[in-house]
C-alpha cells in the first residue's frame, strides 16, 4: 500500500482542490489531516459512517469526597484552572502539577475527548478526516490516529493507495502527515515567499527521506516568480509534474461542492495528466529519493 501526502508551505495554494480532483482518478482512500480546519468534506459531501472520539489530553479531576480544601492545588496551578476546589476544564493544560502537590491524593489526571475521527463513504470511495476541538492541542497525535484509521480501511477494502490532504505550514500536524509516506506532492503558487515556503517544507521531507514532486498552481499570475520556482526545483532535482493557470472555475466548482475535474472538461484533462505523472512516481518502486 502506497501513501501520498499533498502539502504546501502555506495555506491557500489549492492543495485541497488537487486532492479532490485526484480522487476521481485514483481509486484511493482519502484522508484529510488538516485536523484544525478540515475542508475536503465540503467538496466530497461524505456520508459519515463512524464518529470516533479522540482523547488527546489529560485534565485534572478532583474527588470532592477526598479533598480537604487545603488550596495547595490552586496555589500551584499557573494556568488558574482551579477555583473553589473545582477544575475549570477549558483552562486546564494537563500539566499534572496538582496531583503532585495534593497531600491526600484527591486529584487524578484523566483523558478527555478533544476531537473526533470520522470515517465516511463518498462518491469517490472511502474517506477519513479528523477534527480537533476549538482551542485544543495535540493535533499531530490526532493526525496519526486518522492516518492509522485510513490504513485500516484501505486494507479492508483492498485499496492500493491513500492520498493525504496535509495541513499548511511545517508544524506538528504536517510532520505527522508527511512521515512514512511514499511521495510528497508539493503545491506552490508564485508569490514572493514561495521559494522560502518550499525550502521549509523540503526540510521536513528530507528529514523523513520522502521523495518530492511539485505542482505550480496559478503559475500565470506572476511568471517571473514561476521561473524562480522552476529554477529552484531544477537545482534541487524536483520534477514539476504540472503547471495550472489561474481560473475562477476552481472557486465555482467548490461553491457547487464539486472537484474541478467534475466541473470543467479542459481542466479535468489537465488534472488527469498531472495525476498520471504522479502515479509514475508512486508506482516506481526503484525510484531514488530527491536530494533536498
Amino acid at each position: 500500500m502506497k501513501q501520498i501526502a499533498v502539502a504546501s508551505g502555506k495555506g491557500g495554494t489549492g492543495k485541497t482542490s488537487m486532492v479532490a480532483s485526484f480522487a476521481g482518478f485514483a481509486g484511493a482512500v482519502l484522508a484529510d489531516c488538516d485536523v484544525d480546519a478540515p475542508n475536503l468534506h465540503l467538496i466530497l459531501k461524505p456520508e459519515v459512517v463512524e464518529k470516533i472520539p479522540y482523547r488527546g489530553m489529560e485534565v485534572a479531576e478532583i474527588d470532592s469526597d477526598t479533598c480537604i480544601e487545603c488550596g495547595a492545588c490552586e496555589r500551584a496551578c499557573r494556568f488558574n484552572a482551579i477555583e473553589n476546589f473545582r477544575v475549570i476544564g477549558e483552562k486546564c493544560e494537563g500539566c499534572g502539577v496538582c496531583p503532585l502537590v495534593c497531600p491526600v491524593d484527591a486529584i487524578e489526571m484523566k483523558k478527555r475527548v478533544t476531537g473526533h475521527v470520522y470515517t465516511a463513504h463518498t462518491r469517490f470511495g472511502e474517506f477519513v478526516y479528523g477534527l480537533l476541538g476549538a482551542g485544543e492541542e495535540a493535533s499531530g497525535k490526532l493526525v496519526t490516529v486518522a492516518r492509522k484509521k485510513a490504513v485500516e480501511i484501505a486494507e479492508r477494502v483492498g485499496a492500493p493507495l491513500i492520498i493525504i490532504d496535509a495541513p499548511a505550514g511545517i508544524g506538528c500536524p504536517v510532520i505527522a502527515s508527511i512521515g512514512n509516506t511514499d511521495l510528497l506532492v508539493m503545491v506552490v503558487e508564485p508569490t514572493m515567499a514561495a521559494v522560502h515556503d518550499m525550502e521549509r517544507l523540503l526540510e521536513v521531507a528530507a528529514h523523513f527521506k520522502v521523495n518530492t514532486v511539485a505542482i505550480i498552481n496559478k503559475y500565470d499570475i506572476n511568471e517571473d516568480v514561476t521561473k524562480r520556482i522552476e529554477d529552484f526545483c531544477t537545482a534541487r532535482g524536483i520534477e514539476i509534474v504540472g503547471k495550472i493557470p489561474f481560473s475562477k472555475k476552481f472557486t465555482e466548482a467548490m461553491v457547487r461542492g464539486m472537484s474541478i475535474a467534475e466541473y470543467d472538461a479542459s481542466l479535468a484533462e489537465m488534472m488527469k495528466n498531472i495525476w498520471e505523472r504522479i502515479e509514475e512516481y508512486v508506482n516506481a518502486s526503484d525510484e531514488s529519493h530527491n536530494s533536498v
